[in-house]
């Protein structure tokens, strides 16, 4: 189970496409995180990670996090919580990065590449402090990957972008701008469907040449996804029902992305609701509309069990809180997926050829044998095989 803590919705950055802080917003009390505890101790017995999120989770200060990393961990050990934390990094300092270690909390920040780029899209000197609290979570010896934004702007700048990211040894997730269903301040910077499937193949294609050197976390994923069949992350499960957000008031929403939507409450952690009153709410019905929506829609795209129609979110927001589609960047998704099929299926059957070759001369022979004489032929330090098994 995935539980997104949302201290608050407040960030001192101003990204021009961002529908998800606001200026100001409150802070979650202890008094909140006391009621989650207590909440989750008879809601499922299942491990749960919580990830912090925002907003900027950070403006809840050193205090906050000390007092809750230490309950959650003591009061529901037998949930076996693992943490992560999602922040612009601009007010990691020493005590906060040494509280984050203890806990060997993965860090997800945001960065769209060169500092010029970057601010144009998040503001002039967003770069700088995000920088100087990377340095400092370095030093401490945290593991920091960055999210990218693209934009129909920044596409254009696609090879600057990830050049950027590899000569500073920075790990890489992309993520597409989207439409909102809180506001339109983001329409202008939304990627097109094309471009974005396009980048995503040419990181696949660059990414084959440099998986030692650079970590695309998409890439892995869509790798994995195909080989085993199932999606990895939440774009790529039925995420209802296993995610769930909650808000600085206590308010639980479907996702961190509902977060502020009145009409996405489907509970409150100081009730204590259970797993059957959350998946009854109208919203979680709505997201279980759109599960058979996909079920029935997408039931003859090969893609479906690793794919599962995309977000939901991202579908909602072009219909008006309508099930009348899935994810629009469907056909993005599919373009990438079709690539790394079809690469899959050569390594298989260059790997079971040559095993033919050789059997019964070496019975030692494995499938490795025919991924590594394959990677001369295609010329690619890396097959998408290696990728999925890393």
């Amino acid at each position: 189970m995935h539980v997104m803590i949302i201290p608050t919705m407040g960030c001192p950055a101003n990204c021009s496409y961002c529908w998800s802080s606001e200026t100001t917003s409150l802070c979650m009390s202890t008094k909140t995180m006391d009621d989650i505890v207590e909440w989750l101790k008879t809601f499922k017995k299942e491990p749960v990670t919580f990830t912090f999120h925002g907003g900027e989770p950070l403006l809840a200060g050193y205090e906050f996090f000390e007092y809750s990393l230490d309950k959650i961990s003591k009061e529901l050990s037998d949930l076996y919580p693992a943490f992560a934390i999602q922040t612009n990094l601009w007010k990691m300092d020493d005590k906060l990065a040494s509280l984050f270690k203890k806990y060997e909390i993965p860090i997800g920040s945001s960065l769209d590449g060169p500092q010029e780029l970057n601010d144009i899209q998040r503001g002039v000197g967003y770069y700088e402090k995000t920088m100087k609290g990377y340095e400092i979570a370095k030093k401490h010896g945290l593991d920091v990957s960055f999210i990218s934004t693209f934009t129909n702007y920044s596409i254009k700048h696609k090879e600057e972008i990830f050049n950027f990211f590899k000569e500073n040894g920075l790990n890489m997730k992309i993520h597409p701008a989207l439409p909102s269903i809180k506001s339109h301040k983001s329409d202008n910077f939304a990627l097109d469907v094309e471009d974005y499937g396009e980048l995503l193949l040419y990181l696949l294609d660059e990414y084959l040449n440099l998986a030692d050197v650079i970590e695309l976390k998409n890439i892995d994923h869509l790798c994995k996804a195909v080989f085993m069949r199932k999606g990895f992350v939440c774009t790529y499960v039925d995420c209802m029902g296993s995610t769930f957000a909650i808000g600085p008031d206590g308010s639980i929403y479907p996702c961190y992305r509902f977060v502020d939507m009145p009409e996405y409450v489907i509970g409150h952690v100081s009730d204590k609701p259970s797993y059957d009153d959350l998946m009854s709410s109208k919203a979680e019905l709505l997201l279980i509309d759109y599960k058979d929506f996909v079920d029935e829609n997408c039931k003859d795209c090969k893609h479906m069990d690793y794919c599962r129609g995309g977000c939901p979110y991202n579908a909602l927001t072009i219909t008006d809180n309508r099930v009348e589609c899935v994810d629009p960047y469907c056909e993005a998704y599919k373009m990438i997926l079709d690539k790394i099929d079809n690469l899959m299926n050569e390594n298989l059957n260059l790997a079971f050829d040559e095993l033919n070759d050789v059997v019964e001369k070496d019975y030692n022979f494995t499938l490795n044998v025919g991924l590594e004489n394959q990677h001369s032929k295609n010329s690619k330090k890396f097959t998408v095989m290696d990728i999925a098994l890393k």
